[in-house]
C-alpha cells in the first residue's frame, strides 16, 4: 500500500541524516503479535501497541506507529479488504483508521460515543461495501465510503447490548456469536436492528446452549465454538467437528481449512489445521515459535501465526519456519530512565501506589548504537528472581550497569554481559519481609561510591565504596516503612533522597568519611513553615539543575531549594514555589497536579512528566514553553511516567503507559569550547523544511549565518550547546542553493569557531 510506504519513507528519510530537531521516534515493543491480515504483497501484523508488515517475497520488515501517522497507540484488531485495497485498524479505545493507497482517514465516531457501554471491537468482517464490527455493543456497521457509522445492531434480549465475539454470513443469513449464544437472521426481508428478529441457533439440534465464542462459514457449512468444542452444521444437522482437552484461543477459516490456536494452562501450545471433514491436515508445535498463539491464517498454503510472546512466524514445509524479529524493547517501561554516553536505558518494573510488588519480570532495556538488548529472566536465566527493576545507574569507571530490583536485590551487568546479584551480606531485608531485598534508588558520587536506597530495611541508606566495602545507615528520625527511593547528589556531594509514602525529602551529608557516622548530618524537609515548606509531604521525584538548584516534584506541584551554601539550616533554607503568569493571573507552578518526574536539559530548562502530558518550562520555572500531549503531538499517551534527557544530542525520552517515545529537542549540553562544531543536516536536502541544528557550542553563544561575501542572513544564540535555524533569512524567505558560512563569535564579536553549510535544490 503506497500510503503506508509513504509514511515509512518519511520516517526513514529523516534518519538518513540523523533525527531532525523537532521530530519524534517510537521505541515500542514488537515481539508480541495479536492479529494479522493478508495484503497484496505483504502480511500485516498488529501488536498491542502498533503495526508492522513483512514482505512475502524478501521478508523486509516495516514498522508503523503513532509517530508515523497512525491515530493511536494500542491496536485491538486489523482487517485488509482486497476488493478495496484498504487496511482497517481498530484500536483498543474503539478509534478506527482506514488506510488506502491515497490516504489515512480517521473515524473517531465510536471512540467518541459516550454512555453506550462496552465498545471493545473483537473482530472485523466485510460484506458488500461495509465493515461489520463485532463489539461489546452488538454489531456496528462502518461505511468506508462515507466514513461514518450508519447503524448498530444490539442483539441482547429486550434490546440490551451484549458482546458479539464474531460475525459471519452465507448467501441467505447473518450469524453472530454472542455471549448469549449463536444467533441468526435472514439477510433479506428482516430488520437486523431489531434484536427480536434474531433467532437462537444455540440450544437447537445438537448445538448446546451457552455463550458462543466464534462462528465462521466454511464452504457450505457453518462453524460454531461453544466451550472449546467446535461444532459444524452441515445440511441443517449439527455435529462435533473437533473436541479435545485443549482450551481454544482462536478459530479461523482460511483457504478452506479451519485453523485452531490452542494453549493449555501449563503453557503448552499448538496450532491445529483441520480439513472440512475434521481430519488433521497439519499440526504446528514448534516450541521456539509457538508460545501463546493468538491468530493464524493460510497464505498460499503456508501457515502464518501471530503469537503473543513470539511475534509473527511463517511456517513452510515440514518443521521449517521463520520468525520475524524486530529490534525493539521487550515491553513498556514504568521505572527509571537513564541516558549516559549516548546510550539509553529503561527499567520496566514498577510498584503500586502503596509501594507493593507488581512482579514485573521484563527487566531492563538497553539501547546502544541503535540496537536493543533486553536484560531479564527470559534472556538471562540468572535473573530469574530479579523482578520489578525500578532504578538504574552506570559506573563511569568500567561502563557497567547497576540496577535495583524492588525485592530481588542489586544487579550488576558488566559490559561483557556478566551478571552479579547482591542480596544477603550486602543489603538488608525489609522489616517484616525477610526474603525481600528492595532497592529503590541508586546514585554514584564524585568518588565513585555507589549510594543505595534499601527500601524497608532498618538501615535503609547503604553505600558500596569504590573498593567494594559496604556501610549502612539508619535515619535519625522515623520514616513510614523506612521508605527511601530516588537519590540525587548535588555539586557539594550531599545526598538528596526521596522518602515515599509521605516521608518528604531527606538531606544527608556523609562528612569526611563514609565509613564513620560520627560527623554525619541529616535534615528532613516536609510541608509547613520552618519544616522545609514543601507543598506536600508526598514527594515523588527530584532533579538537580545546572545551577545546583533542587527541584522537587510532589503531588501538589513543584518546589525549589536554592540554598546549597547552607542547606542544613532550618532558618535560612526552605523551599519556595515558582509562580507562573497566565495572562492577568498568576499561580503556583503545577498547583494541585501530581508530578511524576523532572529532567533537566542542556539549556537548564525542565521537562516535567505528568498525567496531562509533558511540559517544558524555562530555567527558572516562570514560563511554560511547551506542552506535549497525545492530542497535539506524537506523544504516545498523556500518562507520562518518566522523562530523561540525552544532553549530548538533545533527545528527550518519555516513558508512558503505552510505551517509550522520544523527541529531538533544540537544546544540548554546552561544549567547553567552540571546537567540534557540527551542523546537521549538512548538506540540507531538497525540499527540507525542518530545523537545522548547530551543535558543539558554549552556552549562549552568538551564531551568525552569512553568505560567502559576508552578508548577514541570520543570527541567533544557542540554547545550551546548540543553536537552531529554519533555513530562512530575516524576511522569512528560504535561502537559495549554495554554500553559507556559520560563524560562532563571543560577546565582543570575536570569531571562536566557524563552519559551512550547503543547501541543495
Amino acid at each position: 500500500m503506497r500510503c503506508l510506504g509513504t509514511l515509512l519513507l518519511f520516517f526513514l528519510s529523516a534518519w538518513t541524516f540523523a533525527q531532525p530537531i523537532g521530530t519524534w521516534r517510537e521505541h515500542l515493543p514488537y515481539q508480541s503479535a495479536i492479529d494479522l491480515a493478508n495484503g497484496p504483497d505483504r502480511v500485516f501484523a498488529a501488536t498491542p501497541f502498533s503495526l508492522f508488515s513483512v514482505e512475502k517475497v524478501g521478508g523486509k520488515v516495516e514498522r508503523f506507529s503513532k509517530v508515523d501517522g497512525l491515530a493511536e497507540t494500542g491496536i485491538q484488531a486489523i482487517h485488509f479488504e482486497p476488493s478495496t485495497q484498504t487496511l482497517l485498524l481498530a484500536y483498543q479505545n474503539s478509534n478506527l483508521d482506514l488506510l488506502t493507497d491515497e490516504e489515512r482517514f480517521n473515524i473517531p465516531d465510536l471512540k467518541q460515543a459516550t454512555g453506550v457501554g462496552d465498545k471493545t471491537i473483537h473482530a472485523i468482517s466485510y460484506l458488500n461495501g461495509r465493515y461489520y464490527l463485532s463489539t461489546g455493543l452488538g454489531i456496528v456497521q462502518l461505511d468506508p465510503i462515507r466514513k461514518l457509522i450508519p447503524d448498530t445492531w444490539p442483539l441482547g434480549a429486550g434490546g440490551r447490548a451484549i458482546a458479539v465475539k464474531q460475525f459471519a454470513f452465507d448467501a441467505t443469513h447473518f450469524y453472530a456469536a454472542t455471549e448469549e449464544g449463536l444467533k441468526s437472521i435472514a439477510r433479506t426481508g428482516t430488520n437486523p436492528a431489531n434484536p427480536n428478529s434474531w433467532q437462537f441457533l444455540s440450544g437447537t439440534g445438537r448445538l448446546p446452549p451457552g455463550p458462543c465464542s466464534y462462528t465462521q462459514v466454511m464452504g457450505s457449512d457453518l462453524i460454531a465454538v461453544v466451550r472449546d468444542t467446535v461444532y459444524r452444521r452441515s445440511n441443517d444437522q449439527w455435529t462435533i467437528l473437533h473436541a479435545s482437552d485443549w482450551p481454544l484461543i482462536n478459530a479461523r477459516v482460511s483457504e478452506g481449512k479451519l485453523l485452531l490456536c490452542q494453549r493449555k494452562l501449563s503453557g503448552e501450545s499448538r496450532v491445529l489445521i483441520l480439513n472440512p471433514d475434521g481430519t488433521t491436515q497439519r499440526l504446528l508445535t514448534q516450541l521456539a515459535a509457538i508460545s501463546y498463539p493468538v491468530q493464524s491464517m493460510l497464505i498460499n498454503g503456508e501457515p502464518w501465526l501471530a503469537d503473543r510472546f513470539e511475534g509473527l512466524t511463517r511456517f513452510s514445509s515440514g518443521s521449517a519456519y521463520q520468525t520475524y524479529s524486530i529490534n525493539s524493547p521487550q515491553g513498556v517501561a514504568s521505572g527509571q530512565l537513564l541516558s549516559a554516553d549516548g546510550n539509553f536505558f529503561a527499567t520496566a518494573g514498577a510498584v503500586n501506589a502503596a509501594w507493593n510488588y507488581l512482579y514485573n519480570g521484563d527487566g531492563l532495556f538497553a539501547l546502544r548504537a541503535g540496537k536493543w538488548i533486553n536484560y531479564n529472566r527470559y534472556e538471562f536465566p540468572v535473573m530469574d528472581s530479579v523482578l520489578d527493576l525500578i532504578s538504574v545507574v552506570t559506573d563511569k569507571r568500567n561502563g557497567s550497569l547497576w540496577a535495583g530490583s524492588y525485592g530481588g536485590g542489586l544487579v550488576q551487568i558488566q559490559p561483557n554481559n556478566t551478571i552479579r546479584i547482591f542480596k544477603q551480606g550486602s543489603l538488608l531485608p525489609a522489616v517484616g519481609d525477610p526474603t525481600s531485598y528492595r532497592v529503590a534508588g541508586l546514585a554514584f558520587d564524585a568518588e565513585q561510591n555507589l549510594w543505595i536506597s534499601n527500601y524497608g530495611a532498618d538501615r535503609p541508606l547503604v553505600v558500596r565504596t569504590r573498593d567494594s566495602q559496604w556501610f549502612r545507615f539508619a535515619t535519625p528520625f522515623p520514616l513510614p516503612e523506612n521508605a527511601l527511593a530516588q537519590i540525587g547528589i548535588d555539586p557539594f556531594g550531599y545526598n538528596w533522597i526521596v522518602s515515599p509514602k509521605g516521608g518528604g525529602l531527606i538531606l544527608y551529608d556523609a562528612g569526611t568519611s563514609v565509613s564513620s557516622a560520627a560527623d554525619d548530618r541529616w535534615r528532613r524537609f516536609r510541608s509547613g513553615a520552618a519544616n522545609g515548606n514543601l507543598p506536600s509531604d508526598q514527594v515523588n521525584c527530584l532533579a538537580i539543575d545546572r545551577d545546583g538548584v533542587i527541584w522537587i516534584g510532589t503531588n501538589n506541584g513543584i518546589a525549589l531549594l536554592d540554598c546549597l551554601d547552607d542547606p542544613f539550616s532550618a532558618t535560612s533554607c526552605e523551599a519556595f514555589r515558582p509562580v507562573v503568569k497566565n495572562g492577568p493571573f498568576a499561580g503556583y507552578l503545577f498547583n494541585g497536579q501530581t508530578i511524576k518526574q523532572i529532567a533537566v536539559d542542556g539549556a537548564n530548562r525542565k521537562w516535567v512528566a505528568t498525567s496531562n502530558g509533558v511540559f517544558l518550562i524555562d530555567a527558572r520555572g516562570e514560563t511554560v514553553l511547551q506542552q506535549f500531549t497525545a492530542e497535539n503531538s506524537a506523544l504516545l499517551s498523556n500518562e507520562v511516567l518518566q522523562v530523561v534527557v540525552d544532553g549530548k544530542y538533545g533527545e528527550v525520552y518519555f516513558a508512558t503507559d503505552k510505551g517509550i517515545c522520544s523527541y529531538r529537542s533544540d537544546a544540548t549540553i554546552a561544549a567547553e569550547s567552540g571546537e567540534g562544531l557540527l551542523v546537521y543536516p549538512n548538506p540540507v536536502p531538497p525540499r527540507y523544511t525542518g530545523t537545522i541544528g548547530i551543535r558543539g557550542l558554549r552556552d549562549q553563544s552568538w551564531v551568525k549565518i552569512t553568505e560567502l561575501d559576508g552578508r548577514l542572513v541570520y543570527q541567533t544564540r544557542s540554547l545550551g550547546g546548540q543553536a537552531t535555524w529554519n533555513g530562512t533569512d530575516y524576511s522569512g524567505r528560504r535561502v537559495s542553493s549554495g554554500a553559507y558560512l556559520v560563524m560562532v563569535v563571543d560577546e565582543k564579536g570575536k570569531p571562536i569557531a566557524n563552519g559551512r553549510i550547503f543547501f541543495i535544490e
